[in-house]
């Protein structure tokens, strides 16, 4: 029993270095956005310096997880516990990085007006913020109900993607001189539409966990 307890308050300890690592993502996220609304090239440049936390976080909980699977040798439910953990922190590095690509995005258009009221990017990145909360606490408390939400949710986005797409191309074609930086907001588009792809990735994870079988969530 002892053996169980100290094995319980490891996989704890493990999920709450997902979490904090959650955090971190979802706030280059935030910031990336928040230096594109306000041409804050600044704070821009931090995004990126602080993606190196969110880098090492991961290895951390890489090693942590290598240490865990080679000292307890757990099967079943544990098992899949564990390898999942392994793959959403992957899939949470990576919506780091796409904070990190919206801020350079940001610092290539500097000081121009900002264009993004003529998209709908903002509604994007809420939701793509809600969509990460949801997805690791289905992971984390075992609710089904919210990794369904994350698909959901992901078409919702992937609608608001497609809509943004036409609203800069259509404002490029009567503003040419703005080519630069409308390009710059296509490209933010794809990477919130790729940060939700990989939150519904982690949401499909949480329901393998909990369930036992494979969702396709993003269909």
């Amino acid at each position: 029993m002892v053996v169980r307890e100290n094995f319980e308050k490891k996989l704890e300890e493990l999920q709450a270095k997902m979490k904090t690592m959650g955090d971190l993502a979802a706030a280059s996220i935030e910031k990336a956005f928040e230096a594109l609304k306000t041409k804050d090239v600044e704070l821009a440049l931090k995004v990126i310096e602080e993606d190196e936390v969110v880098d090492d976080l991961d290895t951390e909980i890489n090693h942590f997880i290598i240490w865990l699977l080679a000292k307890e040798q757990p099967v079943a439910r544990d098992l899949r516990r564990i390898i999942g953990a392994l793959k959403i922190s992957s899939e949470i590095e990576r919506i780091a990085d796409f904070g990190v690509n919206i801020a350079k995005s940001t610092i290539k258009i500097g000081n121009a007006d900002s264009l993004v009221n003529i998209t709908n990017l903002e509604k994007m990145k809420d939701i793509s913020i809600k969509m990460l909360q949801n997805g690791l606490d289905s992971f984390i408390t075992g609710d089904i109900a919210l990794a369904k939400e994350v698909g959901d949710l992901d078409d919702e986005v992937d609608e608001l993607s497609g809509e943004a797409y036409k609203s800069i191309t259509s404002y490029l074609k009567e503003h040419p001189e703005e080519t630069d930086h409308l390009v710059q907001l296509l490209l933010i588009n794809r990477y919130l539409e790729r940060t939700a792809d990989h939150i519904t990735n982690i949401a499909e994870s949480a329901a393998y966990l909990i369930k036992g079988q494979m969702y396709d969530l993003n269909s």
